[in-house]
């Protein structure tokens, strides 16, 4: 059994400060999801933990009454409890978890008690909702697998068509029997005649399908007033079907399904207005061609009348993320580094920002009132808490997961500014070390974000699979910035990148060297890069086209957007931002690509991947390595097995920061480092 909730609950032993190792930073908890109860009155949010035994994060829920401290609800020994949802009348709490029998609803009252399970489903269950009258609940689970499938592996063996076969996803419905007893309480007989039904049995409730067809639904919301459910739905689950997304309703009472947004690029419901007369979502309307980069707009639709009214016209972001309450409709959106909470009103369209702290807020969830919320957040010196408030009134935290970095020496953040090459202004979180002395030249290392509409904010522990902390207690400055294309610097900012990858990201990182140059502040001769995914597509492409660094580390990075156009899966991407095919415009995929430039790149350079990354596939890797080793360049591949995109696991996690220390150690403070072996004491 876990028994990770003791952390909590014994007092702080005063300690000097200490730097973590590279373990206690993988091991930070964290929370996740919150969802505050129909009074207002009970918190419940996930916790998710590292168990290095069995090499997994586990994820489990958490539970606040009154503000009062929180203790762990689930322990889950094997598989984690996520999704919580409370039940309308605030008695129960749902969840999904894996006991065993793929995810399956649980319930149990707030007040203690076994978790029972609501579902029995061969499929499990992907998402999930309570209906407002609390007899029943809705999900979304996978159709069965085709038996024609299995039929033909039996006599042709293994093989699939592309883009051709995948599984539908629909909407079904289950009544909520809590009082009813378990059926391992009564015998089941079955008889002797010839039907051989059973008798006397206690049967669970069926669940009842509301929808099918050739279509696969990936997200749903029931009316407030029960009648409707609002669903987005698509024509296949493959990732670049999103943009065919449109919106419809069904109609409980006859299960009668119209169609209600179905503009030509990908459409998103939001929320239901309270009085259910009304949809809020968003759309990239009739955009298929720059959706990527591009702001999706908001809008309502009058169910009555069919108008449609757009709302936010001024929020220069790409939206999402937004909750129709009785006091107004709320969200969150990225403004430059801060994530503040937004207002907006239904009638007039117009947004106000009423909430600034903390810096970044993510995740609301409100009572049935609107007078009440809870969220997760956090300034730029802290971890993540759980807060409970009013929309406008003080936020009173409820977890302490900031106590878990108390004695650590953490990482000392501020944003700074600076003109690129072309004057953009650009962005980045500079972080110093604890002692830092303003009369020295430190070694600077990048650390480049993902997407490319990834953020960087101020943090304590940067993490990933880069040991930030441990770096700077070494002495040297790191810096990570926001190139062009990221999010929360508006739309003409993250089009800036279009037709121009590569080149201007390596504007943006060079010209904020020449800013700390001008400063003073770094030693240019001790330089190193690094990155994930666009990051380690921007590191690649900066060891071949300068010889500013002493080394360089590309995780999961693109090499060659010819090769990677037809490897990815998602070809629109490239396409989007290139704005063309390697058929159509070649020098444009030269001119970004980091193979193009091979013959100049000196910069010894490690190279991360997943084995089974789809996203970027892992012949990038290959073909930037032989390149490399071709030239007589220092390289090496590390690859990660049975891993995709991300690291997505401890040990490996920790092994891919140890690979990082060591390649960046040698090349830029002259160390030869060992991976240690063995149980860590």
């Amino acid at each position: 059994m876990k028994n990770f909730w003791f952390a909590f609950l014994l007092p702080v032993v005063a300690s000097a400060q200490h730097v973590p190792s590279m373990e206690e930073v993988i091991s930070l908890r964290s929370v996740g999801s919150v969802q505050l109860s129909p009074d207002g009155k009970t918190i419940a949010y996930t916790v998710q933990t590292t168990d290095w035994n069995e090499n997994r994060y586990d994820t489990e829920i958490w539970l606040s009454r009154e503000g009062g401290n929180a203790f762990p609800l689930t322990n889950h020994p094997k598989n984690s409890s996520l999704a919580p949802l409370f039940s309308p009348d605030g008695r129960w709490l749902t969840f999904l978890s894996d006991r065993g029998n793929k995810n399956q609803i649980y319930v149990m009252r707030i007040d203690g008690g076994e978790a029972r399970a609501i579902t029995r489903e061969e499929e499990g269950i992907s998402f999930y909702e309570w209906h407002p009258d609390g007899k029943r609940l809705i999900f979304v689970k996978p159709e069965k697998e085709n038996k024609s499938k299995k039929d033909r592996e039996k006599r042709y063996g293994a093989f699939e068509a592309d883009d051709k076969e995948f599984t539908l996803s629909h909407l079904w419905q289950i009544a909520f029997q809590p009082e009813m007893p378990d059926p391992s309480e009564r015998p089941c007989y079955e008889s002797t005649d010839s039907l051989k039904l059973k008798a006397g049995c206690i049967e669970w409730p069926k669940a009842k399908r509301l929808t099918e067809g050739n279509f696969t639904v990936t997200g749903f919301s029931v009316s407030p007033d029960g009648k409707m459910i609002a669903f987005n739905h698509q024509p296949d689950p493959l990732i670049n079907s999103f943009v065919k997304s449109d919106i419809s309703l069904i109609d409980l009472s006859t299960q009668k399904i119209t169609a209600i947004v179905t503009n030509p690029s990908a459409d998103s419901f939001e929320d239901w207005s309270p009085d259910s007369k009304e949809i809020l979502f968003t759309s990239n309307v009739t955009d298929t061609l720059s959706n990527f980069y591009t702001n999706s707009k908001l809008f309502v639709i009058s169910l009555g009348s069919q108008k449609i009214r757009q709302l936010a016209k001024t929020l220069d972001e790409d939206l999402g993320g937004f909750t129709w309450e009785a006091t107004g409709i709320y969200t969150t959106q990225w403004n430059k580094t801060q994530r503040p909470l937004y207002r907006i009103d239904a009638a007039s369209g117009t947004h106000t920002v009423i909430r600034t702290s903390p810096e970044q807020i993510f995740n609301l969830s409100f009572s049935r009132d609107g007078q009440h919320m809870a969220f997760t957040g956090r300034n730029g010196d802290q971890l993540n808490e759980v807060y409970q408030s009013t929309p406008e009134g003080p936020a009173i935290p409820i977890s302490r997961m900031n106590e878990q970095i108390t004695h650590w020496k953490v990482a000392k953040s501020e944003v700074i500014q600076w003109k690129s090459k072309d004057g953009a202004l650009i962005e980045g979180v500079l972080h110093k070390p604890a002692n830092y002395d303003p009369s020295k030249k430190y070694p600077l290392l990048m650390v480049i974000h993902g997407g490319p509409t990834g953020i960087d904010t101020p943090t304590p522990v940067p993490g990933g699979v880069y040991p930030v902390i441990q770096w700077l207690d070494k002495g040297c400055l790191v810096l990570r910035p926001n190139y062009r294309g990221s999010a929360g610097y508006g739309e003409a900012f993250r089009s800036l990148n279009v037709k121009n990858l590569g080149v201007g990201d390596m504007w943006d990182v060079m010209s904020g060297i020449d800013y700390l140059d001008k400063k003073g502040m770094i030693d240019k001769t001790k330089m190193g890069s690094m990155g994930w995914s666009q990051g380690g597509y921007i590191s690649a492409f900066l060891t071949t086209n300068t010889n500013a660094f002493k080394a360089i580390s590309v995780g999961a990075g693109i090499s060659n957007w010819m090769t990677y156009y037809v490897n990815t899966d998602i070809h629109p991407f490239t396409r989007q931002y290139l704005k063309a095919t390697p058929w159509s415009d070649e020098m444009i995929y030269k001119k970004t690509s980091p193979m193009t430039n091979i013959n100049q790149a000196k910069t010894p350079t490690l190279i991360q991947h997943g084995e089974f990354d789809k996203r970027v596939p892992i012949a990038n890797a290959y073909e930037l390595l032989q390149g490399l080793r071709d030239k007589n360049v220092p390289a090496e591949l590390i690859i990660y097995k049975g891993f995709g995109h991300g690291i997505t696991k401890p040990k490996e996690r920790l092994a891919a920061n140890w690979h990082n220390w060591q390649w960046f150690n040698k090349y830029i403070w002259g160390e030869t480092i060992e991976l240690p072996l063995g149980e860590k004491k």
